[in-house]
Parts: C-alpha cells; sequence; structure tokens
C-alpha cells in the first residue's frame, strides 16, 4: 500500500482538504506573518538559506565555463521552479512558531522524520522533472533559433539574442513557454508542501488541492506568483546574495498563505 499512501495520503483514502475564498489582503498579511518569522531569529535564517546564493552563483559559472551561455536564463529562471522543495525546512520553522515550539534553526531538519516524506518526494520529483523540461526546451529553442554552434563570447550572444530578429524571437517564445512552466507550477504546488507538511494526504491529493486552490482565487494566487517572481528577480540582482533574505521570507509567506487558503482540519 506504499504507493497509495504516496497518492492518496495515510487514510487510504481521499480526503479532499476544503478550500476558502481569499483576497489580496490576505496575501499581503501571509508577507507580514512571513516577514515576523524572519525576523524572529533572522541571522540562523540567513545561514540557513546562504545556499541559494551559492547555488545561484555556481549555476552561472558553470554554464559559462561549459560554453552553455544559452541556458544560463532558464538555469536562473528554472531554479525558482525547485523552490518550494528547498523551503520545506522553512515550513516547518513556521508551523512550529505557530504552535509555539522551539523555532531554532536545525528543526528545518526535522522535515525528514515526517510520515509524509515519501509525498513530499513524490512533488518534488514532479517539480525536477518539469525544471528538466524546461531546459530541454529552452535548448532545443535555442538550437531552432541559432543552430548547434556555441557563441563565441558573452558579448556575441547577447549582441545575437538582443539585436537579431531571431533573437527577439527567441525571447518572445522562451518567456512565453516559460510562463507557461511557472503557472503550472504555481497552480500544482502553492500549498502542496505546507498541506503534506501539515496533514499527510498524499501527494495527488495535496496536488488537486493547490489546483482547487489556484482555481478558486484567482486573482490572489496570481498576485502572489508575481510578488514572488519580483521578489526572486530582485534577490538576483546583487550577485544572487538577495536570495539568503528573499527565499526565506517567501518560504515563510508561503506557509501563511497556506493557512488561509485552505481550512484546517476539525
Amino acid at each position: 500500500m506504499t504507493a497509495f499512501h504516496v497518492m492518496a495520503g495515510a487514510h487510504e483514502g481521499l480526503l479532499r482538504p476544503a478550500v476558502r475564498k481569499i483576497g489580496v489582503e490576505d496575501v499581503r498579511e501571509a508577507l507580514r506573518l512571513g516577514w515576523n518569522d524572519f525576523m524572529e531569529r533572522p541571522s540562523h535564517y540567513v545561514f540557513l538559506c546562504l545556499i541559494y546564493p551559492i547555488a545561484g552563483i555556481f549555476l552561472a559559472v558553470w554554464s559559462t565555463g561549459a560554453n552553455l551561455m544559452p541556458l544560463l536564463f532558464p538555469l536562473m529562471s528554472g531554479f525558482a521552479l525547485l523552490g518550494p522543495i528547498a523551503a520545506i525546512g522553512l515550513y516547518e520553522i513556521s508551523r512550529r512558531r505557530e504552535m509555539g515550539e522551539d523555532t531554532s534553526w536545525r528543526h528545518a531538519l526535522d522535515v525528514r522524520h515526517s510520515p509524509a516524506m515519501p509525498s513530499i518526494l513524490a512533488v518534488g520529483f514532479f517539480l525536477v522533472v518539469l525544471f528538466v523540461a524546461w531546459l530541454l526546451i529552452a535548448q532545443a529553442l535555442y538550437t531552432a533559433y541559432f543552430g548547434d554552434t556555441a557563441p563565441a563570447s558573452i558579448g556575441a550572444f547577447v549582441s545575437d539574442v538582443l539585436t537579431t530578429s531571431q533573437g527577439i524571437s527567441m525571447i518572445i517564445w522562451g518567456n512565453l513557454i516559460g510562463f507557461v512552466f511557472a503557472v503550472v507550477v504555481l497552480a500544482t504546488t502553492v500549498v502542496a508542501f505546507p498541506l503534506m507538511l501539515d496533514r499527510d494526504v498524499g501527494a495527488g491529493v495535496a496536488i488537486e488541492t493547490s489546483v482547487r486552490a489556484a482555481l478558486a482565487n484567482p486573482v490572489p494566487v496570481a498576485l502572489w506568483g508575481l510578488i514572488v517572481a519580483a521578489l526572486l528577480v530582485v534577490g538576483t540582482i546583487p550577485i544572487f546574495a538577495g536570495l539568503a533574505v528573499i527565499m526565506p521570507i517567501l518560504g515563510h509567506s508561503t506557509w501563511h498563505l497556506y493557512r488561509r487558503l485552505v481550512i484546517p482540519a476539525a
């Protein structure tokens, strides 16, 4: 019954959590509470999330050194697709603070003991598959417009992309395709990971609940997606260093948004 448990939860049944309608003010309040969680012990959280700027710098250096400059932007933007996975520990910190428990940063690792871990891994694998698919499509798109030849230099690559009709077309199609990936990830995971951490409902139910929450609240969820995208861009500007603050705030805020979108269990 392990596979069924992964998809439907520990109760061996499709217990569908109820979702509620929220407003724009709820999104604002979730961000405020996320900021409060971050400020409670900011040094611990920044230390915990240093992996984000480090990983971002690594991706930039690796893609440039390996003559994979065409994939630099897809890697940077696609990295956000994996954000919900990396923020699981932050959801746990917010959950513990909500319950009045110890919120030391070491408790971020307590999620490994969660009975929902198989379900969390299943949804995490789903996001990794989407990330790889995005990179493959981005590479295919570049090849379709510029062929298999690697750019001679960063300057030549930027010039080709920004000053040629092929480059403009690639930007338009790339952003449209990327938008579709972003919408899919947002709709399927806006509450999936916090829900599984809070209640062992299974991967299938968690994704379905996220979709229902997004469909019931298209404007607030779309606004949340825009806020996440904007803050991630801001975080990457100072050599990715801003992500060490932006990511934990977004992680904590996601937990509080979940609390507003999904009605608590009886």
